[in-house]
Protein backbone atom coordinates (compact mmCIF):
# COMPACT_ATOMS: atom_id res chain seq x y z
CA UNK A 1 0.00 0.00 0.00
CA UNK A 2 2.71 2.30 0.99
CA UNK A 3 4.06 2.56 -2.57
CA UNK A 4 1.38 2.73 -4.13
CA UNK A 5 0.47 5.76 -1.87
CA UNK A 6 3.97 7.25 -2.53
CA UNK A 7 3.03 6.47 -6.25
CA UNK A 8 -0.19 8.59 -6.23
CA UNK A 9 1.30 11.52 -4.64
CA UNK A 10 4.10 11.65 -6.76
CA UNK A 11 1.46 12.64 -9.49
CA UNK A 12 0.35 15.62 -7.68
CA UNK A 13 1.44 19.21 -7.55
CA UNK A 14 0.11 22.81 -6.39
CA UNK A 15 -2.54 24.32 -7.76
CA UNK A 16 -6.36 24.11 -7.61
CA UNK A 17 -8.49 21.83 -6.32
CA UNK A 18 -9.24 18.93 -9.10
CA UNK A 19 -9.50 15.61 -8.83
CA UNK A 20 -7.41 12.52 -10.43
CA UNK A 21 -8.38 12.26 -13.66
CA UNK A 22 -7.34 8.70 -14.72
CA UNK A 23 -9.35 6.75 -12.54
CA UNK A 24 -11.20 3.89 -15.02
CA UNK A 25 -13.64 1.10 -14.87
CA UNK A 26 -16.95 1.49 -12.91
CA UNK A 27 -16.19 4.71 -11.49
CA UNK A 28 -20.36 6.13 -10.71
CA UNK A 29 -21.12 6.11 -7.31
CA UNK A 30 -22.67 8.83 -5.03
CA UNK A 31 -21.94 9.31 -0.73
CA UNK A 32 -18.93 7.10 -1.70
CA UNK A 33 -17.91 5.57 1.97
CA UNK A 34 -14.60 5.65 3.59
CA UNK A 35 -12.14 3.62 1.48
CA UNK A 36 -10.95 0.31 3.44
CA UNK A 37 -7.95 -2.27 1.63
CA UNK A 38 -8.29 -5.59 2.48
CA UNK A 39 -6.08 -8.64 0.77
CA UNK A 40 -4.80 -6.50 -1.59
CA UNK A 41 -7.65 -4.83 -2.52
CA UNK A 42 -9.56 -1.49 -1.84
CA UNK A 43 -13.27 -1.27 -0.98
CA UNK A 44 -15.85 1.29 -0.94
CA UNK A 45 -19.96 1.56 -0.84
CA UNK A 46 -22.51 3.77 -2.13
CA UNK A 47 -25.80 5.08 -2.73
CA UNK A 48 -27.98 2.52 -4.32
CA UNK A 49 -30.91 -0.44 -3.56
CA UNK A 50 -29.27 -2.29 -0.99
CA UNK A 51 -26.45 -0.44 -0.75
CA UNK A 52 -23.71 -0.16 -3.87
CA UNK A 53 -20.14 -1.89 -4.01
CA UNK A 54 -16.80 -1.40 -5.72
CA UNK A 55 -13.38 -2.04 -5.73
CA UNK A 56 -9.92 -1.58 -6.63
CA UNK A 57 -6.95 -3.20 -7.09
CA UNK A 58 -4.69 -0.31 -7.41
CA UNK A 59 -7.09 2.74 -7.04
CA UNK A 60 -7.20 3.36 -10.14
CA UNK A 61 -9.64 0.77 -12.05
CA UNK A 62 -12.79 -0.16 -10.20
CA UNK A 63 -15.22 -2.68 -10.94
CA UNK A 64 -19.05 -3.50 -9.22
CA UNK A 65 -19.81 -6.06 -7.34
CA UNK A 66 -22.75 -7.26 -5.73
CA UNK A 67 -24.90 -5.07 -3.64
CA UNK A 68 -24.39 -5.75 0.57
CA UNK A 69 -28.33 -7.15 0.27
CA UNK A 70 -31.04 -8.05 -1.78
CA UNK A 71 -33.77 -7.45 0.62
CA UNK A 72 -33.67 -4.99 3.64
CA UNK A 73 -33.87 -5.48 7.32
CA UNK A 74 -37.51 -6.21 8.58
CA UNK A 75 -36.93 -2.78 10.91
CA UNK A 76 -36.12 -0.44 8.10
CA UNK A 77 -39.55 -0.23 6.58
CA UNK A 78 -41.25 -0.36 10.38
CA UNK A 79 -39.08 3.14 11.11
CA UNK A 80 -39.57 4.44 7.72
CA UNK A 81 -42.44 3.08 5.91
CA UNK A 82 -41.87 5.70 2.76
CA UNK A 83 -38.68 3.83 2.59
CA UNK A 84 -38.46 1.19 -0.32
CA UNK A 85 -35.25 0.00 -0.25
CA UNK A 86 -33.29 2.65 -2.37
CA UNK A 87 -30.18 3.19 0.57
CA UNK A 88 -28.23 6.57 0.94
CA UNK A 89 -24.54 7.18 2.11
CA UNK A 90 -22.90 4.68 3.86
CA UNK A 91 -19.58 4.38 5.94
CA UNK A 92 -17.40 1.68 7.13
CA UNK A 93 -15.18 1.26 9.65
CA UNK A 94 -12.52 -1.37 11.38
CA UNK A 95 -12.30 -2.72 14.47
CA UNK A 96 -9.68 -5.45 15.15
CA UNK A 97 -11.29 -8.17 12.93
CA UNK A 98 -14.83 -6.95 12.35
CA UNK A 99 -16.19 -4.40 9.88
CA UNK A 100 -19.25 -2.12 10.89
CA UNK A 101 -21.17 -0.68 7.69
CA UNK A 102 -23.64 2.00 9.20
CA UNK A 103 -26.25 3.15 6.28
CA UNK A 104 -29.30 5.81 5.92
CA UNK A 105 -32.87 4.61 5.39
CA UNK A 106 -35.00 7.81 4.45
CA UNK A 107 -37.29 9.15 1.90
CA UNK A 108 -35.99 12.15 -0.40
CA UNK A 109 -36.68 15.78 1.96
CA UNK A 110 -38.42 13.95 5.13
CA UNK A 111 -37.05 13.51 8.74
CA UNK A 112 -38.37 10.03 9.03
CA UNK A 113 -34.66 8.22 9.23
CA UNK A 114 -32.59 5.87 10.53
CA UNK A 115 -29.40 5.22 10.51
CA UNK A 116 -28.42 1.06 10.38
CA UNK A 117 -25.79 -1.07 10.90
CA UNK A 118 -24.60 -4.08 9.50
CA UNK A 119 -21.31 -6.11 10.26
CA UNK A 120 -19.08 -8.55 8.41
CA UNK A 121 -15.44 -10.05 9.23
CA UNK A 122 -14.79 -9.63 5.45
CA UNK A 123 -14.99 -7.09 3.17
CA UNK A 124 -14.52 -8.52 -0.28
CA UNK A 125 -17.74 -10.65 -1.37
CA UNK A 126 -16.04 -13.54 -3.14
CA UNK A 127 -14.77 -14.53 -0.04
CA UNK A 128 -16.88 -17.02 2.17
CA UNK A 129 -16.61 -15.16 5.25
CA UNK A 130 -18.00 -11.98 3.51
CA UNK A 131 -21.87 -12.39 5.65
CA UNK A 132 -23.12 -9.19 6.23
CA UNK A 133 -25.45 -9.75 9.44
CA UNK A 134 -27.95 -7.01 10.65
CA UNK A 135 -26.95 -5.52 13.99
CA UNK A 136 -30.67 -3.26 14.04
CA UNK A 137 -30.84 0.55 13.92
CA UNK A 138 -28.38 2.93 15.74
CA UNK A 139 -29.82 6.16 15.65
CA UNK A 140 -33.37 7.50 14.55
CA UNK A 141 -35.10 10.31 14.00
CA UNK A 142 -38.87 11.37 13.33
CA UNK A 143 -40.74 14.63 12.80
CA UNK A 144 -40.29 17.18 15.61
CA UNK A 145 -36.68 15.36 16.17
CA UNK A 146 -33.61 18.08 16.64
CA UNK A 147 -31.72 16.59 13.83
CA UNK A 148 -32.11 13.79 10.47
CA UNK A 149 -30.52 10.56 11.04
CA UNK A 150 -28.76 9.95 8.48
CA UNK A 151 -25.40 10.50 6.10
CA UNK A 152 -23.63 8.93 9.22
CA UNK A 153 -19.60 8.87 9.45
CA UNK A 154 -17.97 6.56 12.18
CA UNK A 155 -14.81 8.03 13.47
CA UNK A 156 -11.86 5.51 15.44
CA UNK A 157 -9.97 7.77 17.92
CA UNK A 158 -6.79 6.91 18.89
CA UNK A 159 -8.31 5.73 22.41
CA UNK A 160 -10.07 3.41 21.29
CA UNK A 161 -13.54 5.46 21.17
CA UNK A 162 -15.95 5.20 18.74
CA UNK A 163 -17.87 7.75 17.25
CA UNK A 164 -20.78 8.39 14.93
CA UNK A 165 -21.13 11.92 13.39
CA UNK A 166 -24.49 12.37 10.73
CA UNK A 167 -27.24 14.82 10.35
CA UNK A 168 -28.83 16.67 7.17
CA UNK A 169 -30.60 19.90 7.12
CA UNK A 170 -32.77 20.47 10.00
CA UNK A 171 -30.66 21.89 13.11
CA UNK A 172 -27.36 20.48 11.59
CA UNK A 173 -24.48 17.71 11.99
CA UNK A 174 -24.58 15.52 15.54
CA UNK A 175 -22.15 13.53 17.15
CA UNK A 176 -22.81 10.39 19.47
CA UNK A 177 -20.65 7.89 21.08
CA UNK A 178 -20.92 4.29 19.86
CA UNK A 179 -19.72 0.99 22.10
CA UNK A 180 -16.63 -0.30 19.90
CA UNK A 181 -17.44 -3.83 20.91
CA UNK A 182 -21.00 -3.50 19.19
CA UNK A 183 -20.97 -0.87 16.93
CA UNK A 184 -24.18 0.35 18.67
CA UNK A 185 -24.99 3.46 20.92
CA UNK A 186 -23.17 2.95 24.48
CA UNK A 187 -25.55 2.12 26.83
CA UNK A 188 -24.00 5.02 29.57
CA UNK A 189 -23.42 7.75 27.10
CA UNK A 190 -26.48 8.80 25.83
CA UNK A 191 -25.59 12.29 24.97
CA UNK A 192 -26.15 14.31 21.38
CA UNK A 193 -23.72 16.19 21.01
CA UNK A 194 -24.28 19.28 18.47
CA UNK A 195 -21.22 20.37 15.76
CA UNK A 196 -22.36 22.43 13.08
CA UNK A 197 -24.95 23.92 11.60
CA UNK A 198 -25.93 25.63 7.79
CA UNK A 199 -29.60 26.62 6.19
CA UNK A 200 -27.88 23.64 3.53
CA UNK A 201 -25.87 21.14 5.58
CA UNK A 202 -24.99 17.35 5.64
CA UNK A 203 -22.58 14.58 4.56
CA UNK A 204 -19.88 14.83 7.59
CA UNK A 205 -16.41 13.32 7.98
CA UNK A 206 -14.34 13.62 11.31
CA UNK A 207 -10.83 12.88 11.37
CA UNK A 208 -7.55 13.49 13.92
CA UNK A 209 -4.33 15.62 12.82
CA UNK A 210 -2.21 16.55 15.53
CA UNK A 211 -3.48 17.84 18.31
CA UNK A 212 -7.13 18.86 17.11
CA UNK A 213 -10.06 17.26 15.53
CA UNK A 214 -11.28 18.04 12.14
CA UNK A 215 -14.70 18.23 11.27
CA UNK A 216 -15.64 18.49 7.29
CA UNK A 217 -18.87 18.86 6.36
CA UNK A 218 -21.31 19.55 3.02
CA UNK A 219 -22.90 22.92 1.88
CA UNK A 220 -25.40 23.06 -0.82
CA UNK A 221 -27.88 20.90 -2.70
CA UNK A 222 -26.80 17.28 -4.11
CA UNK A 223 -28.71 15.32 -6.58
CA UNK A 224 -29.16 17.88 -9.17
CA UNK A 225 -26.61 17.00 -11.76
CA UNK A 226 -24.52 19.69 -13.13
CA UNK A 227 -27.05 21.96 -11.06
CA UNK A 228 -25.42 20.23 -7.90
CA UNK A 229 -24.00 23.18 -5.08
CA UNK A 230 -22.52 20.95 -3.05
CA UNK A 231 -19.09 22.19 -1.49
CA UNK A 232 -17.02 21.14 1.48
CA UNK A 233 -16.30 22.96 4.50
CA UNK A 234 -13.87 22.06 7.79
CA UNK A 235 -13.66 23.35 11.14
CA UNK A 236 -11.24 22.25 14.05
CA UNK A 237 -11.26 21.28 17.70
CA UNK A 238 -9.40 20.42 20.21
CA UNK A 239 -12.26 18.33 21.30
CA UNK A 240 -13.90 15.50 19.42
CA UNK A 241 -17.30 17.06 20.81
CA UNK A 242 -16.71 20.54 19.78
CA UNK A 243 -16.86 23.29 19.46
CA UNK A 244 -15.64 23.08 15.83
CA UNK A 245 -14.28 26.71 14.47
CA UNK A 246 -12.86 27.80 11.52
CA UNK A 247 -9.73 29.65 10.12
CA UNK A 248 -11.65 32.90 11.49
CA UNK A 249 -12.79 31.39 15.12
CA UNK A 250 -16.62 31.28 13.80
CA UNK A 251 -18.03 28.47 15.25
CA UNK A 252 -19.58 25.80 13.03
CA UNK A 253 -23.09 25.88 15.31
CA UNK A 254 -23.27 29.56 14.05
CA UNK A 255 -22.88 29.19 10.51
CA UNK A 256 -19.04 28.65 10.40
CA UNK A 257 -16.53 26.51 8.73
CA UNK A 258 -13.44 27.62 6.15
CA UNK A 259 -13.86 26.76 2.32
CA UNK A 260 -11.92 23.27 1.18
CA UNK A 261 -13.02 21.96 -2.09
CA UNK A 262 -15.59 23.47 -4.18
CA UNK A 263 -16.53 23.34 -7.77
CA UNK A 264 -13.67 23.36 -10.60
CA UNK A 265 -14.58 23.22 -14.14
CA UNK A 266 -16.09 19.59 -15.25
CA UNK A 267 -16.22 18.64 -11.25
CA UNK A 268 -19.21 19.85 -10.37
CA UNK A 269 -20.51 19.65 -6.26
CA UNK A 270 -17.75 18.21 -4.82
CA UNK A 271 -18.58 16.29 -1.66
CA UNK A 272 -18.69 13.45 0.71
CA UNK A 273 -15.61 12.95 1.66
CA UNK A 274 -13.86 10.23 3.15
CA UNK A 275 -9.70 9.94 4.26
CA UNK A 276 -8.08 6.44 3.25
CA UNK A 277 -7.28 4.56 5.86
CA UNK A 278 -3.07 4.49 6.27
CA UNK A 279 -2.88 7.47 3.87
CA UNK A 280 -2.03 10.01 6.46
CA UNK A 281 1.39 11.44 7.32
CA UNK A 282 2.79 14.21 9.15
CA UNK A 283 2.51 16.32 5.32
CA UNK A 284 -0.93 14.86 3.50
CA UNK A 285 -3.59 13.03 3.19
CA UNK A 286 -5.42 11.23 0.25
CA UNK A 287 -9.18 11.28 0.46
CA UNK A 288 -12.07 10.18 -1.86
CA UNK A 289 -15.47 12.17 -2.57
CA UNK A 290 -17.88 12.18 -5.42
CA UNK A 291 -18.28 14.63 -7.70
CA UNK A 292 -21.06 15.97 -10.69
CA UNK A 293 -19.25 14.74 -13.80
CA UNK A 294 -19.86 17.92 -16.43
CA UNK A 295 -18.83 15.68 -19.33
CA UNK A 296 -20.84 12.85 -18.21
CA UNK A 297 -23.97 14.43 -18.15
CA UNK A 298 -23.97 15.58 -14.49
CA UNK A 299 -23.63 11.62 -13.37
CA UNK A 300 -21.80 11.30 -10.39
CA UNK A 301 -18.08 9.97 -10.34
CA UNK A 302 -15.62 8.91 -7.66
CA UNK A 303 -12.57 11.25 -6.93
CA UNK A 304 -9.37 10.80 -5.43
CA UNK A 305 -7.08 14.06 -4.25
CA UNK A 306 -5.02 14.71 -1.53
CA UNK A 307 -4.97 17.61 1.13
CA UNK A 308 -1.95 18.94 2.48
CA UNK A 309 -1.66 20.17 5.97
CA UNK A 310 -0.08 23.34 6.44
CA UNK A 311 2.10 24.65 9.17
CA UNK A 312 -0.49 26.05 10.91
CA UNK A 313 -2.66 22.51 10.85
CA UNK A 314 -5.48 23.71 8.73
CA UNK A 315 -5.73 21.29 5.14
CA UNK A 316 -5.70 22.56 1.54
CA UNK A 317 -6.53 20.37 -1.25
CA UNK A 318 -3.74 19.52 -3.47
CA UNK A 319 -4.18 19.58 -7.65
CA UNK A 320 -3.41 16.36 -9.49
CA UNK A 321 -2.14 16.34 -12.75
CA UNK A 322 -3.97 15.24 -15.95
CA UNK A 323 -2.33 12.16 -18.05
Amino acid sequence: MACLICGLLSLLGDGPATPLRFLTGDTFVHDPSTILSENGRYHLFGTGRGLSTKSSADLVHWTASAPVFVDPPAWTTQLVPEYHGHTWAPDVVRIQNRHFLYYSVSSFGKQVSAIGLMTSPTLDPKFPTTRWMDAGPVVSSTNGSPFNAIDPSAFLDRDGRLWLAFGSFWKGIHLVQLDPQTGLRRSDDTAVHRLAWHGSIEAPTLTRHGDFYYLFVNWGRCCQGTNSTYEVRVGRSRSVTGPYLDEQDQDLVRGGGKLFLETQGRFIGPGHIGLLEGTTSSDTSVFSYHYYDGESAGRSRLGLATLRWRDDGWPVVVQASNP
